[in-house]
């Protein structure tokens, strides 16, 4: 899928086989790849494919990076077909086996809101964030959503806030408050027919609900090149004729931020930045049959870098680290704003 393919547009059965091939070709991002295939399936419909490609994840379960993320997923799949006790006895697994990551747990809680088991997601979004948020932390970027979730699940059950609710509040960004999101009475313009009221509802629960599966299914980002400062110092030792392309590392990463600006403002959506190393780079022109010198497979490294589930979001989310790797967040490092030229 062209990373410009408009969402509506995408054939998702044939992504998911596309990206079933390319699980083939790099069983290193296998799992990345076929749980993007699985997303995709769900949305043509074939839900039972998708249980498939999940139980083929888990049946080598011990090599998964986040075997309960794909239980996860797996659940609330089968829920949505009918298959809801044997949804309900893997949620209950996960939530015994408590784990440390919080996308599972949005996934679970998610699917018991989505099926008016209203207590018992607010049960599972607060067990998550008791495990996962120790008090007097500030919450990382990933825990946000357990937070804005039980939020909303309270606010949908008519309960008064508590300290996890002013946390979410403090944390979320949008021009649109929490408390308004999660008005119950919001759901009222779900039956509107005024088509900019049924657009703005939309958007608003696009926003929030769903938001990691729905990135599972998003095409792969535009995304641009960088390398670390020990791969491109390896990589211009044995090619010295690429030294046109990069003139110092510090530059390099200077020119990875410009383009991503000026594709940001030139209205170009979803972009990325993929990380390249020197083996992976000459397996790719190999596979090419092509030389590393050949400056044209540099922006192609990259394009197959991100088909492959590679790239990292651009820009980063408030708070987080650097794309560059200097361990500053990146309002302290490359998101800093340029100084204004005088005029």
């Amino acid at each position: 899928m062209r990373p410009d393919t408009p969402a509506e547009n995408v054939d998702h059965t044939a992504e998911a086989a596309r990206l079933e091939r390319t699980a083939g070709l790099y069983p290193e991002d296998a799992e990345a790849l076929l749980l993007r295939a699985a997303a995709h399936l769900e949305l043509s419909g074939d839900r039972p494919a998708a249980t498939a490609l999940y139980d083929r994840l888990l049946s080598t379960a011990e090599g998964l990076a986040n075997p309960s993320l794909v239980r996860a997923l797996k659940a609330s799949n089968l829920w949505e077909y009918d298959h809801e006790a044997e949804a309900r006895a893997i949620i209950d697994g996960i939530r015994a086996t408590a784990p440390r990551d919080p996308a599972p747990w949005v996934i679970v809680a998610e699917a018991l809101e989505a099926h008016d088991e209203l207590e018992a997601a607010e049960a599972a979004f607060t067990e998550a964030a008791t495990l996962l948020l120790p008090e007097g932390t500030e919450p990382p970027h990933p825990t946000h959503p357990l937070l804005y979730g039980r939020h909303r699940v309270r606010r949908m059950r008519g309960l008064p806030h508590d300290d996890w609710d002013t946390l979410a509040d403090t944390l979320h960004t949008s021009p649109i408050t929490l408390d308004e999101l999660h008005d119950p009475k919001r759901v009222w313009s779900l039956g509107s027919e005024n088509p900019a009221e049924l657009e703005a509802e939309i958007q608003r629960l696009r926003a929030e609900l769903g938001a990691y599966r729905e990135a599972l299914s998003r095409p792969f980002p535009v995304a641009v090149l960088h390398w670390p400062a020990p791969e491109l110092t390896e990589l211009l030792s044995a090619y010295p004729a690429l030294s046109t392309e990069y003139d110092s590392h510090e530059s390099h990463l200077s020119t990875i931020e410009a383009s991503l600006r000026e594709l940001a403002s030139s209205g170009t959506p979803n972009l990325g930045i993929v990380t390249g190393t020197v083996p992976s780079y000459e397996a790719f022109a190999a596979s090419e049959g092509s030389s590393p010198e050949d400056t044209a497979l540099l922006p192609q490294y990259a394009t197959t870098l991100a088909a492959r589930g590679r790239a990292v979001a651009w820009p980063p989310q408030r708070g987080a680290d650097c794309w560059c790797g200097a361990g500053r967040s990146y309002g302290d490092c490359h998101g800093t704003p340029p100084p204004a030229t005088a005029v």
